[in-house]
Formats: C-alpha cells, sequence, structure tokens
C-alpha cells in the first residue's frame, strides 16, 4: 500500500512539475522549425541585396519603343545575373523626354516599359516577377535642354524592387 502511495505521489508531482517526453519533443520542433525560418529568411535578404547590385537601362530613339541592339544585350546581361535570384522582383521603370504632349510622352513611357518587359520574360523571367511602369516625363536623368539630355531621358531602368 505503501509503495501504491509513493508510486502515485511521485507520477503526480513528474506530471504536475515537468514537462512530458511529448511537450519537450514538441518544444524542439516548434524551436526547429522557428531556427529554420529565421535562415531562410536571412537567406532571402542576403540574395535580395546580392542581386540588388545589377541593374540595366536602355535608351531609345525619339518616339520610339523599339529595343534597339545595344538595349537587348544590356537585357541579356541583366537576365543573366538574375537567374540565380528566382524569386527577386524586378522593377521596369519607363521614362520620356519633353519631345511630344504630356499624354503621349506617358504613353510611349509605358509602352517602353511593356516592350522591355516582353524582353525580359521572353528570355526566361516569369512575368509575375516583372513590375512594369511608366512615368512619362517625371524624373529626368538630365536636362531637356540638350539632345544629349534628351537622349538620356529617352530610357527604361531595370531593377531589383
Amino acid at each position: 500500500m505503501r509503495r501504491r502511495a509513493v508510486g502515485a505521489l511521485a507520477g503526480g508531482l513528474l506530471l504536475a512539475g515537468c514537462p512530458s517526453a511529448y511537450q519537450r519533443a514538441y518544444d524542439q520542433e516548434t524551436q526547429r522549425l522557428e531556427n529554420a525560418r529565421q535562415a531562410a529568411e536571412a537567406r532571402a535578404a542576403a540574395e535580395h541585396a546580392e542581386a540588388s547590385r545589377y541593374a540595366a537601362v536602355i535608351y531609345f530613339p525619339v518616339g520610339s519603343a523599339v529595343i534597339d541592339a545595344d538595349g537587348e544585350r544590356e537585357l541579356r546581361w541583366f537576365v543573366t545575373k538574375m537567374q540565380p535570384y528566382p524569386q527577386v522582383v524586378i522593377l521596369v521603370q519607363g521614362f520620356a523626354d519633353t519631345t511630344g504632349t504630356e499624354a503621349k510622352n506617358q504613353s510611349l513611357s509605358e509602352e517602353r516599359a511593356q516592350a522591355v518587359a516582353g524582353s525580359l520574360s521572353a528570355q526566361g523571367i516569369s512575368p509575375s516577377r516583372i513590375n512594369p511602369q511608366g512615368y512619362g516625363t517625371t524624373s529626368p536623368a538630365a536636362s531637356n535642354a540638350t539632345s544629349g539630355g534628351r537622349r538620356n531621358n529617352r530610357r527604361v531602368e531595370v531593377t531589383v524592387q
């Protein structure tokens, strides 16, 4: 009888004060999963920082949204640099110079961004990872007072978002 009482008392103390083997295993697995999640987030942040080092700029003739040979070469280079980073989102920003109306320049900047997005997609980058935007004549890279400045403003900038 005394043995049973001691066993019951010990069992009660064990259940009341010590976590069960199940609880310890659960806690260990939860901690393992949390550590794995944190490590994955750290890897993703490092990959994003590395991918953000690369950018491309494509220039266009007046009134055109056609990518020339230099632009295609620049985009091939960019796609090659992005291959190790299949999760990054690519921002494609189109711009125009002040030649023409504001409405035409807005439309042209959007067409340029779409042309570059199409080229990136044709080279294997998923369209869901490409964010094309047109900005018209806002954010000029140079003065529109000179032909060289206007050339620099007829562009699409490709960066990691």
